[in-house]
């Protein structure tokens, strides 16, 4: 049976979603009752960061474990007008600095919270553990080991001016480890915002990046910022690939050879 039409104003938001996912395809040409992998090239890391988008989007939740690349167009703006119309209580997502339960494309869950002052500690165990080569990503440093001054500013933050979340293994027992930590700095003129985000070496390629970043812009757009932006080593094709995904224009940064800028409204 044909999937009944959405409202109108949400398939506009979900063809401008699609675009920033998938810029190569011709997204005003998908048929509505034809399952969106057969018209369009989207990996499971694709899919998952399309969900987040539509869910930061409209403020709901859209399970993963119930809606697949098998899903239609139609089904898919219907399923975020559900979600829409249900009570606030079943949809609308946790605020951003709770801690909060996430599946990842692997099948990995994972808990984010925020950071805070007593989790010095698990920040510097956390930069110990990164190889040289994410070191260098992060930092643009070889450096091995957080001062004490640079360990306080991590993570004695106010969650407002400087928002910090950190990524655990949800099915872990014993000692926290933490395995992402993401965070952004407002700048001194208070409507924009530097970001950075690391993933330990082992979860690299999970998606955990993209749900962190995503997690990260939602906190910064509920706290007023209008615009989120970084600089990229320009040898780190992963970083780049997801912030096109995420929507970010790459331009060049002219004060730091070798680096790139990425910028996008929030």
């Amino acid at each position: 049976m044909p999937a009944p039409p959405a409202p109108p104003d949400v398939r506009p938001a979900l063809l401008a979603v699609l675009r920033d996912i998938a810029p190569e395809a011709e997204v005003d040409k998908l048929a509505g009752d034809r399952p969106l992998r057969e018209q369009i090239d989207l990996d499971s890391l694709d899919w998952v960061n399309l969900l987040d988008a539509l869910g930061e989007r409209f403020g709901v939740a859209l399970p993963a474990s119930r809606l697949g690349p098998a899903t239609t167009l139609d089904a898919l703006a219907t399923a975020v007008a559900a979600r829409l119309a249900a009570p606030p209580s079943r949809c609308r997502r946790a605020a951003p600095s709770a801690d909060r339960t996430r599946r990842l494309a692997n099948g990995r869950r994972v808990r984010l919270r925020p950071i805070n002052a007593a989790d010095a500690e698990l920040e510097a165990a956390f930069v110990r553990d990164l190889s040289m080569t994410s070191r260098y990503k992060r930092f643009m440093s070889s450096l091995r080991e957080l001062s004490p001054a640079k360990l306080k500013y991590f993570t004695d933050v106010d969650q407002v001016s400087h928002i910090a979340l950190a990524a655990l293994p949800a099915d872990r027992r014993g000692p926290e480890r933490w395995v992402g930590v993401a965070r952004c700095v407002t700048d001194p003129q208070g409507g924009a915002c530097e970001f950075a985000v690391t993933v330990a070496d082992d979860w690299q390629g999970s998606g955990l990046a993209g749900v962190l970043m995503r997690a990260l812009m939602r906190a910064a757009r509920e706290r007023g910022l209008k615009t989120m932006y970084g600089n990229v080593l320009a040898s780190n094709r992963r970083m780049l690939a997801l912030a096109r995904q995420l929507g970010f224009k790459v331009g060049r940064a002219p004060d730091e050879p070798g680096t790139v800028r990425v910028e996008r409204a929030l």
